[in-house]
């Protein structure tokens, strides 16, 4: 159900500060204004996906765009280049801090406004959702003297987040932290943070250079985007200082091999990398609302597979007043790696690809997989979410008898059947045979 607005007696001001303040209200995360030949589209993004939100008719499209441009600080006469801007303010005693972006399309100017959410990370590591037992790992990795700490995901997954709380466990009185950040997304107190700026020539290797005469004892880069970054961070980590930094990689192995690929010395990367923590964001099931059910034969096999014991019973979406569709927030699913000295002599040895992986997910690794189920056996989500977030039919992964598409089917199946005995009877694909080493 859109949204209406009464465009002819509200004005443009108020209806931008109801849709911010709105988004907030119902924990999105982003607000996107799509241009389109007659109308502009407006969808909010909550739980990982978009909805839509309300349709601005062309007549009022240009003054919402101009009004967001002008609280952002952006320049309203330039409509032929990509702008971003920030917005800082409090509306309906709703503290708003979002980042603005404007891109230029063939229909129009598209807008979209992040909302930043500091409450997890203000929070601490402890509430971010991981198991006891890689909560005991980063407190292991962010307590040695020296070495790189690599914290990987794709875009939208909590990389901020956790850095940031990792800062605040760091932030002592007499530790000395430093960033270098594009853009600062939260100002932490004793915290020094450097803001980029590419059209004065301060870049992340430029302000790296300078950091390292600063006597820092932590070292926060924003993101390793580059080699000249890459050779810089990996450098400072090995004369002293602990450097903490997000990249864009799916796992362990994959953030190994990019830095490599990013041509970092082996023997440089091998003695400075200390550990890797690979996240992704699965939607919670609302707590109001969910049911059990009981798992079909594939959901055994699997749970037997990976977790190595039975489990007859899982949760599933229902729906409800509060949530809507059966989910309500988002939790994070992790795969904590401490690199160990057998690691660090693969890396620099210049080991097989296959062999590498084989030490990998030998050591002391819970899996992306192996974490997801867990956090499906405990309620906290659905064993489609794990699915779709792991991708079992992944070039780089064996996803033996069932590939992604097939093992979303069958697990559907066990929705609509009531009779869980009857389908399992009818079974007949061969039982799982991936090897579990491979996740």
């Amino acid at each position: 159900m859109l949204k209406k607005f009464d465009f002819e007696k509200m004005p443009v001001v108020e209806v931008v500060n109801e849709i911010m303040v709105d988004a907030a209200k119902r924990g999105a995360s982003d607000i996107h204004f799509d241009p389109h030949k007659d109308y502009m589209k407006i969808r909010i993004r909550i739980d990982g996906a978009l909805i839509d939100y309300a349709a601005v008719p062309n007549e009022i499209k240009k003054n919402l765009i101009t009004r967001i441009k002008i609280i952002s600080g952006m320049n309203i006469t330039e409509s032929r280049l990509p702008q971003d801007g920030a917005i800082k303010a409090t509306l309906q005693n709703v503290s708003l801090d979002l980042r603005v972006s404007c891109l230029p399309t063939i229909e129009g100017e598209k807008i979209v406004i992040r909302i930043l959410d500091y409450s997890m990370s203000l929070s601490g590591i402890e509430h971010l959702g991981f198991s006891e037992e890689n909560y005991r790992k980063v407190l292991q990795m962010i307590s040695v003297p020296n070495g790189i700490i690599l914290v990987t995901g794709a875009t939208g997954t909590g990389k901020s987040t956790t850095v940031y709380s990792i800062l605040q466990k760091l932030n002592k009185e007499d530790t000395n932290i430093v960033t270098v950040e594009d853009p600062i997304e939260m100002d932490i107190e004793g915290i020094n943070q450097v803001q980029t700026n590419a059209e004065i020539g301060l870049d992340f290797a430029t302000a790296l250079r300078s950091i390292l005469r600063q006597d820092p004892n932590v070292i926060m880069i924003g993101e390793i985007r580059d080699t000249e970054t890459a050779k810089i961070a990996v450098r400072a980590s090995i004369t002293g200082h602990i450097v903490l930094s997000t990249i864009h990689t799916n796992n362990s192995l994959n953030t190994i091999e990019r830095l490599l690929d990013m041509d970092v010395e082996r023997y440089l990367l091998s003695s400075a990398l200390e550990g890797i923590v690979s996240q992704k964001l699965a939607r919670k099931l609302c707590p109001n609302c969910r049911s059990k059910r009981p798992t079909n034969q594939y959901e055994k096999d699997l749970f037997r597979k990976v977790l190595g014991h039975e489990v007859a019973e899982i949760y599933s979406v229902e729906g409800c007043d509060e949530c809507g569709n059966g989910y309500k927030g988002r939790i994070a699913i992790h795969e904590v790696l401490l690199i160990n000295q057998e690691i660090k002599d693969a890396i620099s040895q210049n080991m097989p690809k296959d062999k590498l992986r084989q030490l990998v997910y030998s050591a002391d690794v819970t899996t992306l997989l192996q974490d997801g189920l867990d956090k499906v056996e405990k309620g906290l989500t659905t064993f489609e979410e794990v699915l779709k977030l792991i991708e079992l039919d992944d070039d780089d992964k064996l996803a033996g008898s069932f590939d992604l598409k097939t093992a979303i089917d069958y697990t559907d199946i066990s929705h609509s059947s009531s009779n869980t005995e009857e389908y399992e009877e009818e079974e007949t694909v061969s039982p799982l045979n991936f090897n579990l080493d491979e996740y």
